[in-house]
């Protein structure tokens, strides 16, 4: 048709019939093109009707306008299951620094929580889940966990629940062990995290744990451990708690910013393990579950998530607060840390929070890793109400008597320990450390300062108060191993320089340490069972060897030429029927005298399942030791403190004449250490050259059984016996 026209009009007019058929083209375009708009516009217009809360997000002018939904905040839910309390406590921690920051939580026992009812349905409800749990010594779940554990684990191998049973699930896992046992190391929050992953709930961080092993802690202890750990779960629980998207791990083309993949997502050693996470060439794969990223919409919002929670000065309490703040603090202390890493420096033995819950007790701290505490029968001394055993069998002035340890830290965590396990456990020296003349001057200072606050108290006789000024003996049993402290021969040392006698207490794991003691007054080792398995039962120790340390240390106390003591502490129902066994263990140490106490109810302890049942009477740790004198020949009952419950088999060597000689001279023995110290050693001595005789009061068999005739005895009603030595 177009040549016919063209042939009919010709050439002159062509251009002109192009023109027009172009404009027809446009008008029709820009019709279409109006009503797609418009209906475009009516379908967002019902969308906002539709969604009166909806807010709109307007972009930069040069890109397109967007409205987007507002993120559901999600609530915390923190869970912990607890042996010591020390869960608990780190649960309420976390608690109190998330509220802090305007978020909504909640903290749950495992124990008054049934997960069958209520688990799956607290991703549905806006939930983000937090657990925290001990392992208690060799893989044992806390008791009050057990039922949560054993669901997870059931639910798990149960083919009629679908393994995607809490998908919309997501959760961080802490757990609380000790290193020592490295099979057994954090196995029950390590089983959580993997059983939570295999019913597809997805981890915020890779699994994380806290060594109550300071020695061998990367932060120096669980506090320490914790600390950390919270730093670096923050900006992902502040992420998902904002309701942030969450992208699931895309192994090749992740961008290593989930934590899981990449050198910074490698494990520390022990942790990891088993969780289902595999990791190669930077990639992530999983058998159960893909790793989650989160995404951050900006550079602003990803700095304010890199903000850490506070420890307050004063309170010593997690708070979260003003985030520039906190991102300097954060900042400094990350900085600190790794100029003591960089430089090799070693940590402090004690934490802020290891030294608040020590303080609370009546401690005074010295330096790092020192302390001392006035015993309860130094406070009775000065009132003129009798002193302890020490007294009675060794002729001890208890209230010139200053107990003290230059080693907070231990290798055992008895069941009867009176201290409840606040003070920090190892197995070897790996702290900063203190001379020895700033620990003794030290101890003497905070001593007399404990003394002093006796002035004016009603009862305290003053010429025993001017007494207590001066002390002349040191007893290093306070809490913890002094034998650890790698200077202790110094300490002993000076001690000895000063007129001050040396009651050393060890717990018999560190044979060596004995061997190269300098001489002290007297040589205390700890034998709290005689056979293996109730050793472990009722010391813990740490050590794995711990039975052959214990042998050897008996051995070595034999080798020692001054007074050396065995000390038993009876546990009814615990080790009071191995008579035999503890005359074989007499034969390896062959020690001058065995001390039998009945142990000594502390109160009540989730560290410990003690309870006043276990606790024997007099006359029961009387019949002991008569049994136990029958197997030891050369050993005879010398002695008791009844108000202790306390006796003192003493060997026949000490008896002359018919008379028993357990006290002792301290000027003769002061006399003796300075001549062995300028002869280099050389001029050694042994018990039998400063022994005293034992005043008759003293004598198994008195009428007194043990209380000093020149003290007024003193009787509390319903008051619990809480003596420290």
């Amino acid at each position: 048709m177009l040549e016919k026209l063209l042939a009919r009009w010709g050439g002159v007019h062509a251009w002109s019939v192009v023109v027009a058929v172009a404009g027809i083209a446009w008008v029709v375009y820009r019709s279409r093109r109006n009503q797609s708009d418009q209906s475009g516009k009516q379908a967002e217009d019902d969308i906002v009707d539709n969604q009166q809360c909806e807010t709109v997000t307007v972009s930069t002018p040069a890109s397109r306008q967007r409205r987007r939904q507002p993120r559901r905040k999600r609530k915390l839910k923190i869970f912990y299951g607890t042996q010591t309390g020390k869960s608990k406590m780190l649960a309420h921690q976390l608690a109190v620094g998330v509220q802090g920051q305007g978020y909504e939580t909640e903290v749950i026992n495992m124990e008054d929580y049934d997960p069958d009812d209520s688990l799956a349905n607290e991703a549905e409800e806006g939930y983000v889940c937090v657990f925290i749990i001990s392992t208690y010594t060799e893989g044992t779940t806390p008791e009050g966990a057990k039922w949560f554990c054993q669901w997870l684990e059931d639910t798990v191998g149960d083919f009629r629940v679908q393994k995607t049973l809490l998908s919309d699930l997501y959760f961080a896992v802490f757990g609380l062990g000790n290193s020592v046992y490295k099979e057994h190391f954090c196995t029950v929050a390590r089983n959580m995290d993997t059983w939570l992953q295999q019913l597809s709930a997805a981890p915020l961080q890779v699994f994380s744990t806290g060594d109550e092993n300071t020695a061998d802690s990367k932060h120096g202890g669980i506090e320490g451990d914790f600390e950390a750990w919270r730093k670096s779960l923050w900006p992902k629980l502040k992420q998902a708690l904002d309701g942030r998207k969450i992208k699931k791990c895309s192994g090749s083309t992740c961008s290593n910013k989930c934590g899981n993949c990449g050198p910074k997502g490698q494990q520390e050693k022990g942790q990891g393990e088993g969780q289902g996470h595999h990791h190669h060439d930077g990639k992530c794969s999983s058998d159960e579950e893909e790793e989650v990223q989160f995404e951050s919409t900006s550079e602003e919002e990803h700095e304010e998530t890199a903000a850490s929670p506070e420890v307050t000065q004063r309170s010593k309490v997690v708070d979260l607060e003003d985030l520039g703040k906190i991102m300097h603090i954060a900042k400094v202390a990350k900085k600190k840390e790794e100029e003591e890493l960089t430089n090799g420096e070693p940590r402090e033995m004690v934490t802020p929070m290891l030294r608040e819950a020590l303080e609370k007790q009546g401690y005074r701290l010295i330096g790092s890793h020192s302390g001392v505490k006035l015993c309860r029968w130094t406070k009775s001394m000065l009132r003129g109400r009798g002193g302890c055993y020490k007294h009675t069998f060794y002729g001890i002035e208890s209230h010139r008597c200053m107990e003290t340890t230059p080693s907070l830290a231990c290798a055992n965590k008895c069941v009867f320990c009176w201290r409840h396990h606040t003070n920090p456990v190892g197995t070897e020296w790996r702290w900063k450390m203190d001379d020895p003349k700033t620990v003794l001057d030290g101890a003497i200072q905070n001593h007399l300062s404990l003394i002093k606050q006796f002035r004016g108290v009603p009862g305290v006789k003053p010429e025993r108060l001017a007494e207590g000024m001066e002390p002349q003996h040191c007893a290093l049993s306070l809490v913890g191993e002094p034998i650890m402290y790698p200077e202790i021969n110094a300490f002993v040392s000076l001690l000895h320089d000063k007129g001050i006698s040396s009651f050393l207490v060890t717990n018999a794991q560190f044979p060596e340490a004995i061997r190269n003691l300098v001489p002290v007054t007297q040589l205390y080792v700890s034998v709290d069972a005689a056979t293996k398995d109730s050793l472990k039962k009722i010391d813990r120790p740490l050590f794995r060897d711990f039975w052959e340390r214990f042998v050897d240390s008996l051995k070595a106390l034999s080798d020692k030429g001054q007074r050396t003591v065995y000390r038993l502490t009876l546990v009814k129902a615990w080790n009071v029927e191995e008579l035999d066994n503890y005359a074989q263990l007499v034969s390896l140490g062959q020690p001058d005298f065995i001390e039998i106490k009945g142990v000594t109810y502390c109160g009540e302890s989730k560290a410990s399942t003690l309870t006043m049942a276990n606790v024997p009477w007099h006359e029961e740790v009387v019949g002991f030791v008569q049994q136990l004198a029958d197997r030891l020949p050369d050993y005879e009952l010398a002695s008791e403190h009844e108000h202790s419950n306390c006796l003192l088999l003493a060997h026949k060597k000490f008896k002359i004449a018919g008379e028993w000689w357990t006290w002792i001279d301290y000027p003769q023995f002061h006399r003796l250490i300075k001549c062995y110290n300028e002869s280099n050693g050389e001029k050694t001595f042994s018990a039998a050259d400063y022994m005293a005789q034992t005043p008759h009061w003293a004598v198994y068999g008195a009428k007194e059984q043990g209380f000093d005739p020149d003290e007024t005895r003193f009787y509390r009603k319903k008051q619990k016996d809480i003596s420290g030595c």
